[in-house]
């Protein structure tokens, strides 16, 4: 049924009582204690905040390298918080986050704040910062070639059923060379060879790790220079395990598009650049492999329409988030709006891609309130054509886009 109360305020009602399944993010399973981020000291030391902070300080990389994590936050803290306006939408997220654990920033300096976190048991804050955000389940990333993580896996913890496993594995694809003889070392018998004996190899490291991990999907990060069909390792790795796995195990490959790592190697893991993707070797790999499901998300905003483009003329192809340099209210608008014109609702607009437990916090306070205005404008849209938008409408559209529809399209 319809609702008298404006069609905005609906949209933002449902919107904000529907549970969002985040997709991907850096977070872990709560029993991985020291991989598991939270604090003001870790929102300060997000990169995105390290970036910015170089371009307002003056202190040299290798001083701010050697600090400890706290000496870094108050760099940043000093820089970006005190010396000048928290405008960016970086900075205004860990305001938004204070904010909602009731802290006002104003009347606190970090020793304050610090020790009000210090108060809490993780466990106690997981729950706090989970109800907070309406989050019901965390994607998670996880790399068998992370050695901290792994020493976890093995220990068989109990695990927290909310925070679901992903399958990385950019260092097989792209560093062959490396992760060979690793591979040889965990017992499973590669070659020096690409040939079936080794593909079947990487088949079954692959199974083992997606068991270990109950891996919703297989993913990995990629440079804008990808090409497919082509001769090298990564592409035949791809054709010969990657997508086969995928396919044996009812997995989507999901693709993040457009990275150019270290283009300041001074700024360390706030280093990463962007680059403009040729999409047309993901043509090429939904088309070649009708049987997979691609996942994809690009970096560069000039590959956005591009990509949705590519997902209306092909079913395997799920279309999903706004990260890092696309992160931002703008883009996020007009990524938003032009997806649902071409795409209705069979697309997720957002993950968090949050590395620190509290940016669950502000990454879905911001993310709903925009993706709210984008349907709430395309509903009024259909309201002056004559079709009455109900409740139950946005209800279904809104479980559809904050996680639904990428369970649907997992097999989940």
């Amino acid at each position: 049924m319809s609702s008298s109360a404006p069609l905005s305020a609906r949209v933002e009602r449902i919107l904000a009582a529907t549970p969002v399944h985040d997709i991907h993010t850096h977070l872990y399973d709560p029993a991985f204690s020291s991989l598991l981020s939270w604090g003001i000291d870790e929102q300060l030391t997000y990169h995105y905040l390290v970036s910015e902070s170089f371009r307002q300080m003056d202190v040299p990389f290798d001083r701010f390298w050697s600090a400890s994590k706290t000496e870094q936050a108050d760099f940043i803290w000093n820089a970006l918080f005190v010396e000048h306006s928290p405008v960016s939408e970086a900075c205004r997220g860990v305001l938004t986050t204070l904010n909602a654990l009731g802290i006002e920033p104003r009347k606190h300096d970090l020793a304050s704040l610090r020790k009000w976190f210090a108060a809490w048991k993780p466990a106690d804050f997981v729950e706090r910062v989970l109800s907070l955000a309406n989050v019901a389940s965390v994607g998670m990333t996880n790399s068998p070639f992370d050695d901290e993580e792994r020493a976890y896996w093995n220990a068989n913890l109990p695990r927290d059923a909310r925070f679901r496993g992903a399958l990385r594995i950019d260092p097989l694809i792209l560093g062959w060379t490396e992760a060979a003889p690793r591979l040889r070392r965990w017992g499973y018998a590669v070659g020096n060879e690409l040939n079936q004996a080794t593909a079947d190899e990487v088949r079954r490291f692959l199974a083992d790790y997606t068991r270990k991990y109950g891996a919703s999907y297989c993913m990995v990060s990629l440079p804008p220079t990808l090409s497919y069909p082509a001769a090298g390792e990564t592409a035949w790795l791809i054709d010969h395990a990657v997508l086969p796995h995928c396919r044996d195990h009812g997995q989507p490959f999901a693709l993040m598009m457009g990275v150019k790592r270290a283009v300041n190697p001074l700024l360390r893991m706030a280093g990463d650049g962007v680059g403009r993707s040729d999409l047309t070797a993901l043509q090429n790999l939904c088309s070649a492999n009708p049987a997979n499901r691609f996942a994809v998300t690009c970096l560069a905003r000039e590959n956005q329409h591009e990509l949705v483009v590519l997902a209306r003329k092909f079913r395997n192809l799920h279309p999903f988030g706004c990260w890092w340099f696309t992160n931002t209210p703008q883009l996020i608008e007009e990524i938003t709006t032009m997806r649902l014109e071409l795409l209705g609702t069979s697309f997720t607009p957002q993950h968090s891609d949050a590395r620190v437990l509290d940016q669950l916090i502000y990454k879905w306070q911001h993310s709903r309130a925009l993706i709210g205005r984008c349907l709430a404008r395309k509903y009024e849209t259909l309201e002056a054509a004559g079709w009455a938008v109900t409740d139950a409408e946005i209800q279904r559209d809104a479980t559809e886009l904050l996680g639904g529809g990428f369970a649907r399209f997992c097999g989940l």
